[in-house]
């Protein structure tokens, strides 16, 4: 359950306090006075505090103002035995979530402790949908070696028109990443980005999920369903891992591209798709042609402008911009320690041939963050990673 801090110089107040609060299943610390108080807010973690006002030494609004300064989403619920009007609006507009009159409603207490922990439950999970958010906004391509600058000035070059693109890489190189970026810099980063991994999605789905389907299409088709093409008009779709689509989702995806209309699986009517087509694939498809997987009509027309992904091994000097990028962010989405690495360690993981690239790489990191020391050591390296 939650931790609640009881602050009051009463003891008796303190002691029936907690155990009502304990009775509740949560975990309860006490301080007698405003200064040693406010020095647990500033050493601990807690969910709710709940505050007298008239003490000695350090009364309830400086404990509040002064814990606020530092921790300003931390719950506050004031208590007084000499409450007016005037003292419980100057709580709450010093930041209080609410005011408790002595002796004290042990329903009211409860009511206000659960809705102050209510919104403390709000507050946190705000925060990690922000960081999630920040996280798929986050397109930046981290690098300063020759072959990702060629990237980023083809992508500035690239990305204004309406071209389609294809990206080739091994995994893990970021094509995902080249992606984004294009559409961001594009005349239609107002319009979705709609990503389909078509590896992920078995053959007899891909159609559907590409496509859409009317109700009755099929035995499970129990609604219309509006396809991830239809979802894009306007913006961008990316057709992750291409390589791997069936052969009659390849005849229709080419047929989209050619006539900019598809039709539902199970329909006969044509539905306009104004969308500008990305794809991505780790397969040589001039190879995969030519063992009759893939279609040379449909890579034509894909492969307007091809943008080559380089493998990590191939931009070895961006490690010295990469670690600390991923240390920074996986220690912000975490709320993990953030630890610097020492010169050594970055020289060592430059010797390193990176099979896995980028993801490899910042899955790395994110265990030497768990793992190793604060400075991230040549030894860190050693046990942990070769």
């Amino acid at each position: 359950m939650s931790k609640i801090l009881v602050i009051d110089d009463e003891k008796s107040i303190r002691n029936s306090l907690k155990d009502v609060l304990e009775y509740e299943k949560h975990t309860i610390e006490e301080a007698e006075d405003g200064i040693r108080g406010l020095s647990l807010i500033n050493n601990n973690h807690y969910d709710l505090v709940l505050c007298d006002i008239k003490m000695p030494k350090f009364d309830g609004i400086e404990v509040l103002e002064a814990a606020l300064e530092k921790k300003p989403d931390l719950v506050f619920v004031m208590i007084s035995g000499h409450g007016t009007v005037e003292t419980a609006v100057e709580a709450l507009k010093k930041g209080a979530y609410d005011f408790l009159e002595k002796p004290i409603d042990l329903n009211r207490l409860l009511v206000t402790v659960r809705n102050g922990l209510d919104k403390k439950g709000l507050q946190e999970e705000t925060k990690t949908l922000r960081k999630k958010i920040n996280k798929k906004k986050t397109t930046e391509i981290i690098g300063n070696s020759s072959a990702i600058n060629e990237i980023k000035a083809l992508i500035e070059k690239v990305a204004p028109s309406d071209a389609r693109v294809l990206i080739t890489g091994e995994n893990g190189t970021g094509k995902e990443l080249i992606a984004r970026q294009i559409h961001e810099l594009s005349e239609r980063n107002s319009g979705p980005f709609v990503e389909v991994n078509c590896a992920a999605i078995p053959s007899e789905l891909i159609e559907s999920e590409l496509f859409g389907h009317e109700k009755g299409a099929f035995t499970s088709a129990h609604k219309q369903r509006i396809g991830k093409f239809e979802q894009a008009i306007g913006g961008t779709i990316f057709l992750d891992e291409i390589g791997d689509m069936s052969g009659s989702a390849q005849a229709k995806v080419l047929r989209a591209l050619q006539e900019k209309k598809i039709t539902r699986v199970g329909g006969t009517k044509e539905v306009p798709v104004d969308v500008r087509v990305l794809a991505a694939t780790n397969k040589d498809l001039k190879e995969e042609i030519k063992n009759g997987n893939f279609r040379e009509d449909l890579y034509h027309r894909l492969a307007v402008i091809v943008i080559k992904s380089p493998p990590l091994k191939d931009r070895i000097e961006d490690i010295d911009l990469l670690i600390p990028y991923f240390a920074e962010q996986i220690s912000e989405e975490q709320d993990l320690l953030k630890k610097s690495f020492s010169k050594e360690a970055l020289q060592e993981l430059k010797k390193y041939s990176w099979p896995g690239n980028i993801r490899e790489c910042r899955n790395i990191v994110e265990r030497l963050l768990i793992l190793g020391e604060k400075t991230i050591s040549k030894s860190d390296i050693e046990k942990y990673i070769f």
